[in-house]
């Protein structure tokens, strides 16, 4: 098993999970996180830390898109270890149904 973050994540990016992370497995992108599916230990520590819920075991239904997900960006994002501010609209976002197609974005974050 192993986590993985999902679209709840997208034009929120609350980092309180990376600073719990023993393994240092998140990647930060413009707009989002990812973890590193191969590098996370399955400790599960990250996700109660979550506000947006966006982090998810790869145990349920139809996560095997966002392993791949996670895995593909993980490769291109730097990785993040320091908690940083939400991202301003984070609160009007968390929930929002369709965020993948209206907000996703490719770019890196800055990482940290």
């Amino acid at each position: 098993m192993t986590y993985v973050v999902t679209e709840n994540c997208i034009a929120c990016k609350y980092t309180d999970c990376v600073e719990v992370c023993p393994v240092d497995c998140f990647y930060e992108g413009e707009n989002m996180l990812v973890i590193h599916p191969d590098e996370c230990i399955d400790c599960g520590v990250c996700e109660p830390e979550c506000p947006a819920d966006a982090i998810r075991p790869d145990t349920e239904p139809d996560m095997d898109r966002w392993v791949d997900f996670n895995r593909k960006y993980s490769l291109k994002w730097p990785v993040i270890i320091t908690k940083k501010d939400p991202l301003p609209e984070a609160e009007d976002r968390d929930g929002e149904d369709g965020k993948m197609d209206k907000y996703f974005s490719e770019a890196p974050g800055e990482g940290g």
